[in-house]
């Protein structure tokens, strides 16, 4: 697919506590967004971290505003016809309500999630202006662009395929929390080991060429 491409879009970074990283120590960890360069018009996956207290003792984040995001990364706020949520914690909303009356698309599961799950900030998810294209499956948004559900680390996250000059680029969001984690079901459906999750098949089918991640600046290749 000609004239399509995907570029990082840098929302800052989070601490993840002792107790969520499974290691007993604090991990930092980057917040990014993608944006998808479509002839039809922008689509950005992801929007950043949203505000609230409790986040903020937490995760101690330390943002990047939307705007500034996107002109880091060569584009403006005008420029989006589309946005994705990969899911609706608040690490990949938080810049929804600043891009309200644009269509946002997020599955089904997801949003009953966002609104009735104590996980969720759903004020995020359900601002003024809002504009929700509620999704059950799969959906090629536009030509090149297809929402593949990837259910696994929320009931209702979802990756986006994208078809590029160079091959096929997937933005996995948090489908896993790294390349590295990636790479260990890969090759573990490869050796016919553990439970690597049912959707991996129908992303490998697709050839990607490049896997890219929402917390983890490295990009997993095949």
């Amino acid at each position: 697919m000609t004239d399509i491409a995907v570029r990082r879009v840098d929302f800052g970074y989070f601490v993840r506590p002792a107790e969520e990283t499974g290691t007993g120590a604090p991990r930092a960890e980057p917040c990014l967004g993608y944006l998808i360069d479509h002839p039809e018009g922008a689509i950005l996956v992801d929007t950043g971290m949203g505000h609230a207290p409790g986040v903020d003792a937490h995760y101690r984040p330390r943002r990047v505003p939307l705007g500034s995001a996107l002109r880091a990364a060569g584009a403006t706020a005008g420029d989006l016809r589309y946005v994705i949520n990969s899911h609706l914690h608040f690490d990949h909303c938080g810049g929804n309500a600043e891009l309200a009356g644009l269509p946002v698309f997020a599955q089904r599961a997801e949003l009953i999630l966002a609104r009735e799950s104590d996980e969720y900030l759903a004020d995020l998810v359900d601002h003024p202006g809002a504009v929700l294209e509620e999704l059950d499956g799969e959906a090629e948004i536009l030509p090149g662009v297809l929402i593949v559900p990837t259910p696994g680390h929320t009931a209702g996250h979802q990756s986006v395929i994208v078809a590029t000059p160079d091959g096929t680029v997937i933005v996995a969001g948090q489908s896993h929390d790294h390349a590295t984690a990636f790479t260990g079901d890969v090759l573990a459906r490869r050796a016919a080991i553990g439970r690597p999750a049912p959707w991996l098949d129908r992303l490998l089918a697709l050839d990607p060429r490049q896997v890219l991640f929402a917390h983890d600046n490295a990009v997993w290749v095949p």
